[in-house]
């Protein structure tokens, strides 16, 4: 699993943290004075960023699933819902 990624406090980050550092990774990377080794690392930073998010929002849907009980039975996460 990759490694987890910490806030100033050495707290993990939360999905918000997480979407504004694939934000400024994404915004570096349009700067056309980027050399190619700092975009590669930009681009191999946020995809482990968006991996991280995943893993994130997979948990969330995991515990919704499972506070969503109805008559004893577990309801499926519906994201037409959203």
């Amino acid at each position: 699993m990759a490694e987890a990624k910490e806030n100033k406090k050495g707290e993990e980050l939360t999905i918000d943290e997480l979407f504004e550092r694939i934000d400024a990774a994404a915004q570096a990377l349009e700067d056309s004075e980027v050399s190619l080794e700092r975009s590669y690392e930009l681009y191999k930073e946020g995809m482990d960023l968006l991996k991280q998010c995943s893993e994130k929002i997979d948990a969330v849907e995991k515990k919704v699933r499972a506070i969503n009980v109805t008559n004893g039975d577990i309801e499926d996460f519906n994201e037409d819902e959203v």
